[in-house]
């Protein structure tokens, strides 16, 4: 009888095995926003940490000893795989865990199937702190976002592929929302997500909606999202800070006509700054738009001195109340803006 009750006990108790598979993907990301976009597509098969703080300068990130323990226990790491982060290498090394080093199956990179822009002619650091292999601030564009969820969830199925159908169906909602939020939820039913993701990454979507109508109307009219809310900036230029725009300017028309860094990632110079002043009087240029991990003092001071409403925002989830996952960032970016330029 005690043999019988025991050989129960053994077949019905979880085995190591199976009680390891049902455990959340460890992932470790780099920056908040990719810990936040692998957290939309696995929900709650993973586990997420980012290295970087929502409000630093990921360029700067200084390396700590818990860092690389996370990295240790890590199922999977996500990083720009640019020259974004130039300490991942140390952390890796540091942390001893094959599975993650590159070519390792969790190891992620986010710019994977992008398409760069800002790529130099030739790589120079005279020019201030130039991103040799292009600009590396992939997800200030939501469609490039979502490539980076596509390369998040392909990692995800990699080092999990017994919950491929999780991972695919959260990559599958997410990629809805983003469609309908960019789009607005009209066109989406008209056109179809895919299709309009097409035509944008193509340059095109505005021609095609102001060439093609539907029940004798110029398709445009059905445009709505983040797009319809961009429209009193697009096509419009204003002053930055730092490079960090390159994809928000492409995908929502908009243009950084000069920089209060001259060289990215050195401080301006008195002589610089004065001209920039000048040339933001002169030509009007009355919005100056800056990540909120610069200093906001001296950023605040020239936009005083050339008459330019401050629009200062987070570049990352979770760097201001309320701005709590990707959507509410971007909706924050652009919502900010336009009211920036309708008021002005």
């Amino acid at each position: 009888m005690m043999r019988i009750v025991l050989i129960t006990f053994l077949l019905l108790a979880p085995s190591g095995h199976k009680e390891q598979s049902r455990a959340p993907v460890r992932v470790v990301a780099t920056l908040p926003v990719y810990a936040e976009i692998t957290q939309q597509v696995g929900g709650p098969e993973v586990t997420v940490s980012s290295i970087a703080n929502p409000n630093e300068d990921a360029h700067f990130v200084r390396p700590k000893p818990s860092f690389a323990l996370d990295i240790r226990r890590a199922d999977m790491f996500v990083t720009t795989g640019l020259d974004l982060e130039l300490w991942v290498p140390t952390l890796l090394d540091r942390a001893g865990n094959p599975d993650v080093l590159e070519g390792g199956r969790g190891y992620v990179t986010a710019y994977t199937g992008v398409e760069l822009l800002d790529v130099p002619i030739t790589a120079d650091r005279s020019g201030g702190d130039v991103h040799i292999f292009g600009n590396p601030h992939l997800t200030t564009d939501p469609l490039r976002a979502l490539q980076v969820a596509r390369n998040i969830t392909t990692g995800l199925k990699r080092v999990a592929p017994d919950r491929a159908a999780h991972f695919d169906a959260g990559l599958a909602n997410f990629a809805e929302r983003i469609y309908q939020r960019l789009f607005g939820e009209r066109l989406v039913e008209l056109i179809g997500g895919e299709t309009l993701e097409q035509l944008a990454l193509n340059r095109t979507l505005f021609e095609f909606l102001e060439q093609q109508e539907f029940e004798g109307a110029p398709l445009i009219g059905s445009l709505g999202g983040w797009l319809e809310t961009a429209a009193p900036f697009r096509d419009q230029e204003m002053i930055c800070y730092h490079k960090n725009w390159a994809y928000f300017e492409d995908r929502f028309q908009v243009r950084c006509a000069d920089y209060v860094e001259a060289r990215p990632g050195i401080p301006p110079t008195p002589g610089h700054v004065a001209q920039l002043i000048a040339r933001m009087r002169e030509e009007n240029l009355n919005v100056l738009f800056s990540a909120t991990y610069f200093d906001q003092s001296k950023v605040e001071a020239v936009a005083s001195r050339g008459d330019a409403i401050f629009v200062r925002v987070p570049l990352s989830p979770y760097a201001r109340e309320g701005v709590d996952d990707y959507f509410t960032l971007v909706d924050t970016w652009v919502t900010e803006l336009s009211q920036a330029f309708t008021s002005r």
